[in-house]
């Protein structure tokens, strides 16, 4: 155990390091696009360089680097994470399985072992969908579903997510040449923290994740008629925000009615030409609807829809509903997920599964792929804000169950 308390250390360091890289001087922050993206990608290609892979930044800026097999033919284990933030952000959200991966395949080929198949490490450029509100850009694009309409989405300051991958370096028209084909996936593993309080609480390390959430982002568009704060009565108004502030609270109350089973959140609120004495006339929020039962979600978009009506008939406004992006809830794969029980057991840890409520990239990725997610510790289940942590000890937990996972593995593919 001693020499993985000295690699996660050296992670440790690492993922401050990488935090120091952020677009405020005040928080981590590290969106797409942005000079502090530009540059940790860098950092991350360096560290993949310096472990020997042969590394790239594609046309998305994903940083991938690759070592591959002797064996002709041998397909594909892909490990990634993201290394893109929220804003105010934590440092171990993405990262840490980025720079766990670099770790895990450098001690890999110190062991010179010989591989049945290719490993690909992958650092998604944005997988929190900040900047453009639309998640997954770098994994959708390696899975090969890339929706080319996205190329046209501006962010708040109106530049294009086509003119956006340009300041990157990469080309907007070679995109679907950085897809992996289908044929060639073995499969993909992502190391992520639990981002949820149950290891903290039931004081166990890692665990094996089952399945993720699906999750459903809107943009719902109150219209009203703005006016005079001083000289329009109240029961004339067709006051936006009072329309808005009354769907969020019947969306929170909506949720709560079956709480065991959907999550809905109103993240981001715009009043469009705001002023303290001027009635709004159009407010955008956002909706994020998940659960883990697909019928669930497209009930719950239905009937919050049906709802944002009605209040818009009852105030004398209308409402522009526009469905951003959807995610069907994700099994994770039988056998995979086995072996990395397995890993848990014998690297000395007691098993839990986990189902996920938060989305990640291995959500894109299923649909080429099967998958495997393996959950670590983080303090208190906080997670997207400075406060998120994890511990050295979970740490080198999660790099001792990779190892024995990758072990595991290659000797199934070597039978075969």
């Amino acid at each position: 155990m001693e020499n993985y308390l000295h690699r996660a250390n050296s992670i440790l360091a690492r993922v401050h390091e990488l935090a120091g890289i952020s677009e405020d001087t005040t928080c981590i922050t590290r969106t797409f696009g942005s000079p502090a993206f530009i540059s940790g990608c860098s950092k991350v290609l360096s560290w993949m360089q310096e472990a020997g892979l042969t590394a790239r930044i594609d046309n998305i800026g994903n940083v991938r680097g690759r070592w591959n097999s002797q064996e002709p033919g041998a397909r594909t284990l892909v490990i990634a994470s993201h290394i893109d933030t929220v804003r105010n952000a934590g440092r171990f959200d993405g990262p840490l399985g980025v720079i766990m991966g670099i770790d895990l395949i450098h001690y890999l080929q110190q062991e010179n072992i010989h591989l049945p198949f290719n490993i690909e490490l992958i650092a998604f450029s944005d997988e929190e969908g900040v900047r453009f509100h639309t998640a997954y850009l770098g994994s959708t694009t390696v899975a090969g579903s890339f929706d080319i309409e996205l190329l046209n989405k501006t962010d708040s300051d109106g530049i294009t997510l086509r003119d956006a991958i340009r300041t990157i370096g990469g080309d907007p028209a070679l995109l679907a040449d950085d897809a992996i084909p289908a044929e060639e996936w073995l499969g993909y593993y992502e190391i992520h923290i639990e981002q949820g309080p149950v290891l903290y609480e039931e004081k166990l390390p890692v665990a094996v994740v089952q399945s993720i959430a699906g999750q459903q982002r809107i943009r719902v568009k109150f219209n009203g008629v703005s006016g005079h704060a001083g000289t329009v009565p109240m029961e004339m108004r067709h006051d936006a925000l009072c329309a808005t502030a009354e769907f969020i609270l019947a969306a929170e109350h909506y949720a709560s009615t079956q709480k065991e089973a959907l999550l809905a959140t109103i993240g981001t609120l715009h009043i469009a030409d705001q002023a303290s004495n001027v009635i709004p006339g159009e407010v955008t929020c956002t909706l994020d609807l998940r659960s883990s039962d697909g019928n669930i979600l497209k009930k719950a978009r239905r009937s919050l829809k049906d709802i944002a009506s009605q209040i818009c008939h009852e105030r004398r406004l209308t409402a522009d509903w526009d469905l951003i992006q959807k995610h069907k809830p994700v099994e994770c794969d039988t056998a995979l997920s086995h072996l990395l029980a397995q890993a848990v057991t014998a690297a000395g840890y007691d098993l839990k599964n986990l189902h996920s409520g938060a989305g990640h990239d291995a959500v894109t990725i299923a649909t080429v792929a099967p998958v495997c997610m393996l959950f670590v510790r983080c303090y208190k289940g906080i997670s997207h804000q400075p406060l998120e942590n994890v511990e050295v000890p979970d740490i080198a937990a999660a790099i001792k169950v990779s190892d024995h996972f990758i072990h595991r593995l290659t000797e199934v593919y070597k039978k075969r």
